[in-house]
């Protein structure tokens, strides 16, 4: 007899009773699912996983501490038989039959009479992949469908150009420290979405060859900006780009809302009634460390980092940063722009209290290609980064998690040309 395939169809099952058998991993994984899709859940297990366990404390689902019964599927209307007991999986199936209750079978497929796909979501639509061959049925196939068909969703390489959903507006998109990959799901398919891309020198660079070639890509440092500061500038652009029924993207290096000037645009642009939205980014301050083998705190060492912007000198009266305090704390220091000031930075710390001897890490151009790191001390940080030629954009990292992992490679001198 033929195999016929199965045939796919998406369950509305708010308010409706779920029984699931067994507490283990498989329930562990599908519990959650559930749960949002409003289902009453009851779940019938002597023992459960701890994340099972919190689902129930936290009253998302009913957990009855006992084994399988029959008669426990009377008025379900989907179950889930998961249990390590393969006797009580198969009177469970026989139930489910009986009553005509959709029932997957975790330990068989082939006796079931529903099959989980393996799903994924992007931006309200549902993917779900299903193996129609018995014969050649392979999880890890239908889970590598799945992401490859939600990546495409997801960056905007699945659909159809004159199918995209183009939203007049702007969105703030932070596009992370440089990696091109650190760069969010959201951001990446906005930008996939985009008409217009106004960017700056910190945003991803690497970004902007993937765009299609009817997208302007607009550099925010070459804007004019007259009698205007620059600022006011770039947000006239963004305005004006919106009003004509653009959507824009302006991306930025890191999070737009971490010396990202992000609010500024967003203040601007609601005046200007141009709807806005603001994906965050990863900010340079944390992943930049990390990727230079450095955590910004770890136990026992560092319980608190402190990120300052180091663009104003200390002696300034524009500054805004209390160094004194910040020469005080026991945690890490994090100093971003700030290889310009960073002699008087320290001379500055170490005035009121800092030691000289305080590890201190230059990471140049983190998490890309051209990233190096040169450590040094306190007291020699200055003539360090003139001796290495250490320019923007750098992060400062200062404090004892400098030395907590494992030796950086010897510094040698500037980048080449």
């Amino acid at each position: 007899m033929a195999e016929h395939p199965a045939y796919p169809v998406g369950l509305r099952l708010a308010g409706r009773e779920v029984v699931v058998l067994g507490a283990g991993q498989v329930a562990q994984r599908r519990l959650p699912a559930l749960v949002a899709a409003g289902a009453r859940v009851l779940l019938i297990s002597p023992e459960a996983t701890p994340s099972v366990e919190a689902m129930a404390d936290a009253g998302e689902i009913t957990w009855q501490r006992r084994r399988y019964a029959d008669g426990d599927l009377a008025d379900a209307w989907y179950a889930l038989i998961a249990t390590s007991d393969p006797a009580a999986n198969t009177a469970a199936s026989a139930e489910a039959e009986r009553h005509r209750v959709w029932a997957v079978r975790a330990d068989d497929a082939d006796r079931a009479t529903a099959w989980t796909p393996a799903t994924g979501h992007s931006e309200g639509v549902t993917v779900a992949i299903l193996t129609t061959d018995s014969r050649s049925r392979d999880p890890r196939h239908t889970a590598a469908v799945r992401d490859a068909v939600v990546e495409g969703l997801r960056d905007g390489t699945l659909v159809a150009p004159h199918h995209r959903t183009r939203v007049p507006g702007v969105a703030l998109v932070g596009g992370g420290p440089g990696d091109p990959d650190l760069i969010t799901v959201r951001g990446r398919r906005l930008l996939a979405e985009a008409d217009v891309v106004v960017t700056d020198r910190l945003g991803p660079r690497d970004l902007l060859a993937e765009l299609p070639p009817h997208v302007e890509v607009i550099d925010a440092a070459k804007i004019p900006y007259g009698r205007f500061m620059a600022q006011e500038a770039i947000n006239n652009t963004l305005i004006e780009h919106a009003r004509r029924g653009r959507s824009v993207v302006r991306l930025k290096g890191g999070d737009p809302y971490v010396y990202g000037r992000g609010m500024e645009e967003v203040r601007a642009l609601a005046e200007a009634g141009v709807p806005c939205t603001v994906v965050p980014g990863i900010s340079s301050a944390i992943s930049v460390p990390g990727a230079a083998g450095i955590p910004v705190t770890h136990r026992g060492v560092a319980h608190e980092f402190t990120v300052v912007s180091g663009h104003i000198a200390p002696d300034d009266p524009n500054c805004l940063v209390d160094w004194a305090s910040l020469a005080k704390l026991f945690g890490t220091l994090v100093v971003l722009m700030g290889v310009d000031k960073i002699g008087a930075i320290a001379d500055t710390l170490m005035a009121h209290g800092k030691s000289p001897d305080t590890p201190v890490a230059l990471v140049q151009e983190g998490t890309t290609a051209a990233q190096r790191r040169v450590d040094t001390t306190l007291a020699a940080v200055a003539e360090t980064v003139r001796a290495h030629e250490v320019k923007p954009p750098t992060v400062i990292v200062m404090g004892a998690v400098v030395n907590v992992g494992p030796p950086p490679p010897p510094a040698s001198g500037p980048l080449p040309e």
